[in-house]
């Protein structure tokens, strides 16, 4: 099966549509919530009124709404310290960046700085499928996710990010009371480091599964729900046609090959489903990356690397 679902795409098989106009979303129209909401440390009996055991001794408000309920120890780090931290720090680098901004319940934040230096940008395939590098840094208030920065791309064609690159934005986290502070690293250097190595790696990979033929896309997305436990490829037990989750993916797949003018392939096919991943399913954005790490990996295995 995993054969019929995917084979080598030879430069004859592959379609050419000369002058066909390829949708590119603007870098200055992304995404832009409101991340800087309210937010306090407060105890939890002058909240409630009600005593509590050691080590439930305060509660975080996020506009208003209890979202956690922590310890003494325990670091709070508000959105106002923490991204205008990393504002400052690609300030002073000089570095230019589009930003996207996700706030999701005013619990859990996600911040994009897509790198805006055209020389960075690689392009997979026939050159009109264009990534940029991505530095994403999150925080929570609800302590869903880790506050962390990592390196990832941004995909133009359909306003994806994609969480599979193993290099890190360390940073320290300092304490102050149960206000935390954060102490932000040369980030010039890890952009230089993260460019010189795992960055065009991954763009090696990524054309391996551009490579890669799908020959029944259908096929294709059954396969790798069962297999990876994304979602079910099934409406129901009695219904065995696509639920509405593989028939988007089926649908994201056909849509990206009319504008890339190619035929279908694993390239697309991860796309189709990282979309999913971050726009569809309910998950914390730490067990996002993993999961998008997860289906790459998987990918790459059917395209036999």
């Amino acid at each position: 099966m995993r054969n019929q679902a995917a084979n080598n795409e030879s430069q004859t098989g592959a379609r050419t549509i000369v002058g066909a106009a390829v949708m590119l979303n603007d870098l200055n129209n992304l995404r832009n919530d409101n991340i800087f909401v309210p937010n306090e440390v407060r105890s939890f009996k002058d909240v409630t009124g009600i005593n509590s055991r050691k080590g439930l001794d305060n509660v975080i408000i996020s506009d208003g709404k209890i979202v956690n309920v922590v310890s003494n120890s325990y670091g709070h780090l508000p959105n106002q310290v923490f991204y205008a931290g990393v504002e400052n720090m690609l300030l002073d680098a000089n570095i230019s960046t589009a930003t996207r901004s996700i706030n999701r319940e005013n619990r859990s934040f996600a911040v994009d700085h897509i790198l805006n230096d055209d020389s960075l940008a690689i392009t997979v395939k026939n050159g009109m499928d264009e990534l940029r590098p991505m530095l994403r840094f999150t925080n929570s208030y609800d302590g869903s996710t880790r506050t962390s920065g990592h390196f990832g791309f941004y995909r133009k064609i359909c306003n994806n990010g994609l969480h599979i690159a193993n290099s890190q934005i360390g940073f320290n986290i300092k304490h102050r009371g149960e206000i935390a502070e954060v102490v932000m690293p040369n980030i010039k250097y890890l952009i230089a480091k993260f460019m010189n190595n795992e960055y065009f790696e991954l763009k090696r990979k990524f054309e391996v599964l551009a490579e890669k033929r799908i020959d029944n896309i259908e096929e294709y997305v059954k396969l790798t729900c069962e297999d990876l436990k994304l979602f079910m490829f099934e409406s129901s037990e009695k219904n065995p046609a696509p639920s509405l989750n593989a028939r988007t993916v089926i649908e994201i797949i056909n849509r990206e090959c009319s504008q890339l003018n190619t035929s279908p392939n694993l390239w697309i096919g991860y796309n189709a489903f990282n979309e999913i991943i971050h726009d569809k399913l309910k998950k914390s954005f730490q067990n996002q990356r993993d999961t998008d790490s997860k289906l790459f990996n998987y990918t790459l295995e059917l395209a036999g690397n």
